[in-house]
């Protein structure tokens, strides 16, 4: 569901004379995630309804450099620098909760000279995968559940992050899994959260506390990919402002702190017919229908090949470890937490499987529209899968990438995604994955200097 559900944009401009909005913010949201755009007065917005950004702000590493001498990054993205026409999607108007001044922000869609949209940026991905579900008279339905830390304020980046200080004037030095009164240290700022939420019809469900030492986790309610995936772009941009005003940070990093488990993106996927409204995942009896294990089938067959956009940066494998609530096969069981793809127990229209290995940190656009392709995949190709996992998996083979470059290989390499996901976006995506691990590899960490430099 849309943040506001069949908004024209007659209803936007409506809606921003009666919030008395005097600022917009234009966002677009890049390979990472990170929200690029402008700052437009009132009146301008309304008259300039083509913003124009550069084309290349959708294709930087998170650290704003550019691919240089790749031949495939440079046939995607032009060499002239040249702009993208932004407009509005009326749907994501929203307020921004921590502005002084009357703010709004709204998410645009990115189109070449042409009228065509541009087939790299992330919400355009997401809506190819979405068209060949509503070609087959599908629509799949998600919930995303989003888990991540909140840490102390940390100015200086070679030193370890800690858990911040909750009204007790204490820190969390044990496990606090499920602890309401570990949630409770932080009220104000989780008070924050759910009313900033609230002004932005952002549809969150339940806030728990996870494994970790100030780790947390949120859900969403069910929905449209598209619209949930808005919503997660905006609440990762909600939560970091929430926690600097409490005096603290909020971060999706994967695996923020050594020793503590890593942060997800768990996504429950299922899919409905349109005609119907049924879940096709379930046959007439009420058992697990054919498409149901070909989804799960073609989750097992094209998830490692995926795995450099679910866990995109180097720090996204610290996750993928045994025994830390984290997958590292591409097995599947029934509400079984150990294996990547978990089925919940549920009722009929209900059935769903849980896909348990995108990371916190992975751009919400892109880890729906490729577990969604994924399963796409499985249907149309009616891919069976293994035998249902039973016990504990931790203990099986690793069946998953342990690396950026290895997951960059089999990206490359894998046809069938590049044909459902677009060829060009494969190309810019894996060039900037490609130098940002370049960049990394420039850095001599702390454990280097200590083991190796005396006594190698």
């Amino acid at each position: 569901m849309a943040i506001r559900e069949n908004f024209t944009y007659t209803d936007m401009d409506l809606w921003l004379n009666e919030k008395r909005v005097t600022e917009i913010e234009c966002l677009i949201p890049d390979l990472t995630g990170v929200a690029r755009g402008k700052i437009l007065p009132r009146g301008k917005f309304t008259q300039e309804r083509g913003m124009r950004i550069p084309e290349a702000v959708l294709g930087m590493t998170v650290t704003g450099n550019y691919p240089l001498d790749d031949e495939a990054y440079d046939r995607a993205i032009s060499a002239t620098d040249r702009d993208m026409i932004l407009k509005a999607d009326p749907t994501t108007i929203t307020m921004v909760p921590w502005a002084v001044d009357p703010t709004a922000q709204v998410i645009h869609d990115c189109y070449f000279a042409d009228g065509k949209l541009v087939d790299f940026a992330p919400r355009t991905v997401l809506r190819r995968v979405l068209k060949l579900y509503a070609d087959k008279g599908w629509k799949p339905v998600v919930a995303p559940e989003l888990e991540f830390y909140l840490t102390a304020k940390n100015i200086d980046p070679d030193l370890p992050l800690k858990p911040p200080i909750g009204r007790s004037g204490r820190a969390e030095t044990s496990r606090q899994v499920y602890s309401i009164d570990a949630v409770n240290e932080f009220d104000p700022l989780f008070e924050d959260i759910y009313d900033y939420c609230e002004l932005m019809n952002l549809d969150v469900d339940t806030l728990i506390h996870e494994i970790g030492a100030g780790q947390m986790e949120i859900n969403f309610l069910h929905g449209d990919p598209l619209g949930l995936a808005d919503k997660v772009f905006f609440f990762k941009r909600t939560l970091r402002e929430a926690a600097l005003k409490h005096d603290m940070y909020a971060t999706f990093m994967a695996k923020p702190m050594a020793g503590e488990p890593g942060s997800a993106m768990h996504v429950h996927q299922s899919v409905v017919d349109t005609k119907t409204g049924l879940n096709i995942f379930s046959s007439e009896d009420g058992s697990a229908s054919p498409l149901f294990k070909q989804y799960i089938g073609g989750l097992q067959r094209y998830m490692p090949s995926a795995m450099a956009i679910v866990a995109p940066y180097v720090n996204s494998y610290r996750r993928i470890v045994r025994h830390t609530a984290a997958p590292i096969n591409i097995q599947w069981g029934l509400d079984n937490r150990t294996v990547g793809f978990r089925v919940p127990e549920s009722g009929v229209q209900d059935r769903r499987v849980e896909n348990r290995i995108i990371g916190a940190d992975a751009n919400p656009y892109l880890a729906l529209a490729v577990t969604l392709a994924c399963g796409y995949l499985g249907m149309t190709e009616q891919l069976e899968p293994t035998p249902m996992m039973n016990g504990s998996a931790y203990e099986m083979p690793f069946e998953l990438p342990q690396g950026l470059p290895e997951a960059l290989h089999l990206l490359r390499a894998e046809d069938k995604l590049r044909t459902v996901l677009g060829e060009r976006f494969i190309d810019v995506y894996a060039a900037i994955k490609d130098l940002e691990h370049q960049e990394f590899m420039t850095v001599i960490s702390p454990w280097e200097r200590e083991h190796l430099l005396l006594h190698v």
